[in-house]
């Protein structure tokens, strides 16, 4: 097969590793791709967002499967464009994708069908918002962007002043766009948090490796909310008994939910949970691969991600037996200097060349491109993904760990205190 992969960041990459392992792949196609994808693909100077310019790619140079695991090409519908086009592509359509698109939509969604999650309120003008942290409200308190903002669209208030400012912020400054025109206020959950992703036909889900990202920006989950600095997988405190709760409260729930409201979700779902005193609920939906999950899950799939993704779109998902080894992951994300706020691009990086050909290392790239010299410089936020696998999650750690001291280039920092969790366990 010729697969074209859509996208250019550290999940990417993954799926990219992935999909050239695959025996049903003889050509693989990136765009727009990064410096570190360039190394197994051929990578195609399109952006995520130009579907003609995708489409006429994929069939002038007869693709005969395309995958997109992006949040804004699938909320803008990129797999209706290629389905109309009379291409294969591996995706959610758009009026599926709604259920990461909106918040407000999942909330109204979980509500309708008791599926347990946050209580919460929606608003769509700034005072109502504000009267309501007033008057109604406990803190701390979650405030969220109800559309796309790039994972970084949710706050964190401990209380008035902060939610007050938090409001501002998303509705009026406009910080993340048209994301904040409505607002959700929900209340703070406690607990641990899992992320549980999924492969799903319409009907029928396959749950993947259980794995944890850590949001914040600095050690102890301090910092403003970024993309993501790091994961592990699986999550000790995801047992067999809280996947049978979350399998019968939240898992098919949601799946027949979104088949019942007519919109039958097809591609990659996951489930952001917290796991609280009164049992599993969930924090957030996305469309797709979560982003830096996908580097600690995929690299433990020995399942082939080819027969898996036609099964999901074949409606055959329920004749898969989906497998992972027996193993553990950890990724540490190396960020340039000021993310998530401002930060320089251009920085040339240093070290990779000493992790190459390292078959429990995979330094995936996140942030990455060749300069006009052919060295590979930063080009984004989060830069690289250092994902290590290890007989348990400790060895895994301490293997990042050392990996991650290779690396380098100027003001690059990460998280010291990725997977700490473990040793609670």
């Amino acid at each position: 097969m010729k697969v074209l992969l859509i996208g250019g960041g550290g999940r990417e990459h993954a799926i990219a590793a992935s999909l050239v392992r695959s025996k049903h792949v003889d050509r693989l196609y990136c765009a727009p791709g990064n410096a570190g994808i360039a190394k197994i693909a051929e990578c195609v100077p399109i952006s995520v967002m130009e579907f003609d310019k995708l489409i006429d790619f994929a069939k002038s140079h007869a693709i005969d499967l395309a995958v997109c695991s992006q949040d804004d090409p699938l909320c803008a519908g990129i797999v209706d464009a290629f389905e109309a086009a009379g291409l294969k592509i591996f995706g959610t359509r758009k009026n599926a994708a709604i259920i990461e698109g909106s918040k407000a939509f999942s909330k109204q969604l979980m509500k309708k069908y008791g599926i347990p999650t946050a209580a919460y309120e929606i608003f769509t003008d700034a005072d109502s918002a504000e009267e309501y942290l007033k008057t109604k409200a406990s803190f701390p308190i979650v405030l969220k962007a109800d559309g796309l903002a790039l994972g970084k669209g949710v706050l964190i208030c401990k209380d008035l002043d902060e939610a007050l400012d938090g409001v501002k912020e998303i509705m009026l400054d406009k910080k993340f766009g048209s994301a904040g025109n409505e607002l959700v206020i929900e209340e703070f959950m406690t607990g641990r948090e899992v992320s549980a992703l999924a492969f799903v036909d319409g009907k029928h889900y396959k749950l993947m490796a259980s794995s944890q990202d850590h949001k914040r920006a600095g050690d102890g989950d301090t910092g403003l909310n970024t993309g993501g600095m790091g994961t592990f997988s699986p999550s000790p405190f995801f047992t067999p008994e809280i996947q049978k709760v979350c399998d019968e409260t939240i898992f098919q729930p949601t799946v027949d939910a979104m088949a019942k409201e007519g919109r039958p979700f097809t591609g990659v779902l996951y489930f952001g949970l917290m796991l609280t005193e009164k049992g599993p609920k969930v924090v957030e939906y996305n469309t797709r691969f979560g982003d830096p999950e996908t580097q600690v899950v995929l690299p433990r799939m020995e399942s082939d991600i080819i027969e898996v993704m036609e099964a999901c779109m074949n409606g055959t998902l329920d004749k898969i037996d989906l497998k992972f080894a027996d193993n553990a992951a950890v990724c540490v994300v190396c960020a340039s200097g000021g993310y998530p706020v401002a930060y320089e691009k251009g920085k040339i990086i240093h070290g990779l060349e000493k992790l190459e050909g390292q078959g429990d290392i995979q330094v995936y790239h996140a942030g990455t491109k060749f300069d006009e010299n052919g060295n590979i410089v930063t080009s984004g936020g989060r830069v690289l993904g250092v994902t290590a696998l290890g007989p348990d999650l400790k060895a895994a750690r301490a293997k990042a760990y050392e990996a991650v001291k290779e690396i380098s280039f100027d003001k690059m920092f990460y998280r010291h205190d990725i997977g700490k969790a473990i040793d609670e366990a």
